[in-house]
C-alpha cells in the first residue's frame, strides 16, 4: 500500500496466490495477527471478486484487492491480492506469519489474474526470469529468496538443471528412491514437487509405510512415526535420484528431535492424489540440503548442495 503495510508472509512455491489479513476478518487467526487497512492507502482498488484459497493445513477466504507491493527493493504495481475475510481453524490462528505468497506458476493461482513474481519479470523489475532458495539449517537466521539472479556463494560445485514435467507446480520426474543401493519407493520413476511451503517429505501411502518400515519407525496414534535417537547416527541415507543425479538425504535430515528429545520420522503421508497418485512433495527438509533454482524462462530446475 501507500503509504506501506508491513506484513511477513510464507514464500510458497506449492501455490501461486498472495494474500495478506483485512481488518474486515473476524476470525481469531486475524485478531492474532498484522491486518491490511485499505482505507490507508491511497493506491488500493477493490474488485470485489470473491477468492478461496485451500492448502494442505489451512485455508482462506476473502476478496480480491490491487495495490502496490513491496518485496525487499523492488516495488509491484497494480498487483493482484487476496484479502481475506475468514481464515477458519488452529493452523492459522497460531501460525508465524500473518499471510502467504504464492511463487508457483500462474495456473495454480486465480483465472486472469497475474501472480507477484510474473509481475516482476513483466514489470522489468529483475533481470532474469528465475528465482532461488537458499534454506539455512539454522532455525531462524540465513535463508535467502534471490529474485532475478542467482549467488553461487550459496552452493557448492555445479547446478544440475531438471526439467519441469508440468508447469504448474514446480514439479520434476524422480528416478527413484533408494537406500544402501536398494529402491525402497519410487520405483520405476514417479513425480515430485518442490515445495517451499511444506516442511517434511511426503508421498503415498504405501511408499511412506514402507520407507518407515525400512528406518524402523514405528506408529503412534496421531499419526506420527517415532524412532530411537540413537539410529540419527546408524541409519543409511536415503537416496532421490533425479535426472540420473544422486540427492542423498542423510538420517540428520529425515529424522527430527522434538522439544521433549523424542526422535520423528520427516517421511508423511501425502495428500492422495487420484490424478497421480505416485505424487512425492520434496519439502523444507530436502531444500536446506540442496540449494534450488526454479527457472521460469526455460521451464527448469537446478539443483546443487546446499553451502
Amino acid at each position: 500500500g501507500t503509504p506501506p503495510q508491513e506484513f511477513r508472509v510464507v514464500l510458497d512455491t506449492g501455490s501461486s496466490v498472495l494474500w495478506v489479513p483485512s481488518i474486515y476478518c473476524s476470525s481469531p487467526a486475524c485478531a492474532h495477527h498484522k491486518a491490511f487497512n485499505p482505507l490507508r492507502s491511497s493506491t488500493f482498488l477493490v474488485s470485489g471478486r470473491p477468492v478461496n484459497v485451500a492448502y494442505g493445513s489451512g485455508e482462506m477466504s476473502g476478496f480480491l484487492a490491487y495495490d502496490t507491493v513491496r518485496i525487499g527493493d523492488l516495488t509491484v504495481v497494480a498487483q493482484a491480492f487476496g484479502l481475506s475475510l475468514e481464515e477458519p481453524g488452529i493452523f492459522m490462528e497460531y501460525a508465524v506469519f500473518d499471510g502467504i505468497l504464492g511463487l508457483g506458476y500462474p495456473n495454480l493461482g486465480l483465472q486472469g489474474i497475474t501472480p507477484v513474481f510474473d509481475n516482476l519479470w513483466l514489470q522489468g523489475l529483475i533481470p532474469q526470469n528465475l528465482f532461488a532458495f537458499y534454506l539455512s539449517s539454522k532455525d531462524e537466521k540465513g535463508s535467502m529468496l534471490m529474485l532475478g539472479g542467482v549467488d553461487p556463494s550459496y552452493y557448492h560445485g555445479e547446478l544440475h538443471w531438471v526439467p519441469v514435467s508440468k508447469p504448474s507446480y514446480w514439479q520434476l520426474a524422480v528416478d527413484s528412491i533408494s537406500m544402501n543401493g536398494e529402491v525402497i519407493a519410487c520405483d520405476g520413476g514417479c513425480q515430485g514437487i518442490m515445495d517451499t511451503g511444506t516442511s517434511l517429505l511426503t508421498g503415498p501411502r504405501s511408499s511412506i509405510l514402507n520407507i518407515q518400515n525400512v528406518i524402523g519407525a514405528k506408529a503412534s496414534g496421531d499419526g506420527e512415526y517415532f524412532l530411537k535417537c540413537d539410529t540419527i547416527n546408524t541409519l543409511p541415507d536415503i537416496v532421490f535420484t533425479i535426472g540420473s543425479v544422486t540427492y542423498p538425504v542423510p538420517a540428520s535430515a529425515y529424522i527430527r528431535k522434538d522439544r521433549s528429545h523424542n526422535c520423528r520420522s520427516n517421511f508423511e503421508e501425502g495428500m492422495d492424489d487420484p490424478s497421480d497418485p505416485e505424487m512425492w512433495v520434496l519439502g523444507d527438509v530436502f531444500l536446506r540440503l540442496y540449494f534450488t533454482v526454479f527457472d521460469r524462462a526455460n521451464n527448469r530446475i537446478g539443483l546443487a548442495p546446499a553451502a
